[in-house]
């Protein structure tokens, strides 16, 4: 008998680099109209995690054309001075998008700090006003992550129609967000949807029945090959450190599926790293592109 082939790898990497020259290619065509889409990062405190996503937006931008707005502050800043920040960048005509690096300190509400940007340049898609136009099958803002989860499934040729899609995470950066986008009635979705969790009883017996399965539960390596499916296509969204020796830096990334015994049962799969976490910073930037548009009209 022939060997079985491994699983198809799908690339967001490679797919998250096209989507950046489609819309590098829009911004140039923006500025000849006199619109320079434009992005305000703020970062407060010096969580590193933080620090290493904020450089990679920001150079994402300058990448694009896109003009780049950078505020940090302290970590011992107050709420107020934050709260005054955003309603400053809410109304400047130059900014279309505003992102608030999270986690924010302890002493900061951060569902307040979020719900004072504007839904217009919520680019994060994370305002209430933004989660209920998604829900209501309106146009909104998505959350980018969910969003990079639907692109890679449809430009990899795996359309979520007619498909039982299991969500393993009811988070309202990824679990809820992507339900509400996969179950509506539009291209890319028309999906049956189950949303499963940490309280949810025979979780393998569900995880078992999806076509495509999303992990996005924040454990490292929790969704095993006896959980899936032959066959199924499977969709990591985590990023976990975990330690390691053999590794300089003494730890390595994993996601939320035990890629090598997974990857035997899987038609496609993404890899962590280089699968859904590049996605999302070209999702933030579609966004950003996308409020400019709205802003010009």
């Amino acid at each position: 008998m022939p060997a079985k082939r491994g699983p198809r790898i799908i690339d967001g990497k490679k797919t998250s680099g096209i989507i950046l020259e489609e819309l590098k290619a829009e911004v140039a065509a923006l500025r000849t109209k006199g619109v320079q889409p434009g992005l305000a990062v703020v970062l407060v405190g010096e969580d590193p995690a933080s620090q290493v996503y904020v450089r990679s937006k920001r150079k994402t931008c300058a990448d694009l054309g896109i003009a780049s707005f950078s505020h940090d502050l302290p970590a011992n800043a107050t709420e107020k001075r934050l709260l005054a920040l955003i309603a400053k960048l809410n109304a400047d005509p130059k900014v279309h998008g505003i992102l608030v690096q999270v986690p924010l300190p302890k002493h900061m509400d951060e569902q307040r700090v979020l719900n004072a940007i504007s839904p217009d340049k919520d680019v994060d898609g994370f305002h209430p006003v933004n989660v209920g136009r998604l829900l209501n099958g309106e146009e909104a803002f998505v959350s980018c992550t969910p969003a990079g989860c639907q692109e890679l499934l449809t430009r990899w040729g795996y359309d979520p129609a007619g498909k039982h899609v299991v969500i393993v995470g009811r988070s309202n950066i990824v679990g809820k967000p992507l339900a509400a986008l996969l179950m509506q009635k539009a291209k890319g979705a028309n999906a049956t949807v189950t949303v499963c969790h940490s309280r949810t009883k025979n979780l393998a017996a569900l995880t078992r029945q999806a076509d495509i399965l999303v992990a996005a539960i924040g454990v490292p390596e929790f969704v095993t090959a006896r959980m899936v499916r032959e066959g199924a296509v499977v969709i990591d969204v985590g990023v976990n450190r975990i330690p390691d020796a053999t590794k300089k830096s003494g730890a390595r990334l994993v996601g939320d599926v035990a890629f090598a015994g997974v990857a035997k049962k899987a038609r496609a799969i993404t890899p962590v790293p280089g699968g859904v976490g590049p996605m999302t910073i070209a999702m933030l930037m579609r966004n950003t592109v996308l409020a400019a548009k709205r802003a010009g009209k």
